[in-house]
């Protein structure tokens, strides 16, 4: 009697339904991440007014969430390696859109404050682990364009995020307008748990700290962790404080209008999955200098009080800042050699902290410069990013996988 030699498994590849399953699963996964991560940021004009706070003050909504990721992305991330990609994902994802319940229920900042900060520690699971879960589950030759559209997912999410809350605040106000928000996050939420295929290639370990100092001694991750936290520093901060100069002189829009500014990440989301496919193609340094010069390229157009200047401008420094994130957040899981959900969860950290501080940091030059001061502030970040990315070493560690 002959024995029947199973085939070994193999990678999700560009084409094959599983991987078409793991894109739309991960897709959902960034639209209801993003969606709830930055709910608060196109309502910050009329949060400021309700409780009577600076726009500085205001930021904090969208800062000590996305500092809440940046703290809790690390551990969480450890705990992936010993209980599951897929699990820490659903349980962090379904506890945050659970959490994003009580949002419109707050009588004061300081209760808003307190549950956006919750609600970022819940929300840190998917964004921590999603990364290493692609590394894993899809092969090397695929790994960019799925890692793309799972960067796109998160521009959409970024769009709703922002467009859903300032139309409804229109009609119905700035708590109506957050309960929508989180209706829809939760229908995406739910998605992605459907959705989301299990682990092939993931072996459970204990949890071990050790990998992230064997990271951080790698120059190529510092390198990329520094992108990250700058790039991002700096797209926090156009999206905060543009919508405060678009409703005063000398545009005076309307808030309906203003909140259209998110649809922009529509076209960071196709730049991003473009971007991916890239560099998968032609390299991964020249896409990625060249996605930190379009960024800093659009910023400048902003300068002008020409509206539709400002327009191209947001729409050329998104596209900049998407393709920016794609191809570095995609190197990282190439280089690790080990530990790849902490590795993602170091440029996650860097990431997510750059949000917060860099995007408080960003209302302290609106408030003391306007909108000038805020475009240098940010073209400084861009140059930091470009110097980094100029001497990232081309060789990654893993040079292929089966």
């Amino acid at each position: 009697m002959t024995a029947v030699l199973e085939a070994p498994l193999e990678r999700h590849r560009t084409g094959s339904a599983r991987l078409r399953r793991v894109n739309l699963a991960l897709f959902a996964a960034g639209l209801t991440t993003f969606m709830s991560l930055y709910c608060t940021q196109g309502l910050l004009p009329q949060l400021s007014a309700a409780f009577d706070v600076s726009p500085a003050r205001a930021s904090l909504l969208v800062s000590l969430a996305t500092g809440a990721v940046a703290l809790a992305v690390i551990p969480v991330s450890s705990l992936s390696e010993r209980f599951g990609r897929t699990r820490v994902m659903i349980v962090s994802s379904v506890a945050s859109a659970l959490v994003g319940l009580a949002i419109p229920l707050c009588s004061t900042f300081a209760e808003l404050a307190a549950v956006r900060a919750v609600q970022g520690v819940a929300l840190a699971g998917v964004p921590a682990v999603a990364m290493a879960y692609l590394a894993d589950e899809v092969h090397a030759e695929s790994l960019g364009g799925a890692m793309g559209r799972y960067v796109a997912g998160t521009g959409i999410g970024g769009v709703l995020g922002r467009l859903v809350p300032g139309l409804v605040s229109e009609v119905a106000g700035w708590r109506w307008a957050l309960a929508a928000t989180v209706v829809i996050a939760f229908g995406f939420t739910l998605a992605f748990c459907a959705l989301l295929p299990p682990s092939r290639f993931f072996t459970p370990g204990r949890v071990d700290y050790r990998p992230l100092l064997a990271h951080l001694r790698d120059p190529g991750l510092r390198r990329l962790y520094l992108i990250a936290l700058t790039a991002m520093a700096g797209f926090v901060t156009v999206y905060n404080f543009l919508t405060y100069r678009l409703l005063d002189a000398p545009f005076h829009l309307p808030m309906a209008a203003v909140s259209l500014i998110a649809v922009m990440n529509l076209a960071g989301s196709a730049a991003s999955a473009r971007a991916g496919t890239l560099a998968d193609r032609i390299g991964k340094r020249p896409v990625l200098l060249g996605s930190v010069a379009l960024a800093a390229v659009g910023l400048l157009l902003t300068l002008p009080p020409v509206l539709v200047l400002v327009g191209a401008g947001l729409l050329i420094f998104t596209c900049g800042f998407f393709g920016t994130h794609a191809v570095a957040s995609g190197w990282v899981g190439l280089r690790a050699e080990t530990g790849r959900a902490q590795a993602s969860a170091l440029y996650l950290f860097a990431y997510y902290f750059g949000s917060s501080v860099g995007g408080s940091a960003g209302g302290i030059a609106f408030e003391h410069g306007h909108w000038t001061a805020t475009a240098i502030y940010v073209l400084a970040l861009y140059g930091v990013a470009f110097a980094a990315g100029s001497t990232l070493d081309l060789t990654g560690r893993r040079r292929s996988r089966s």
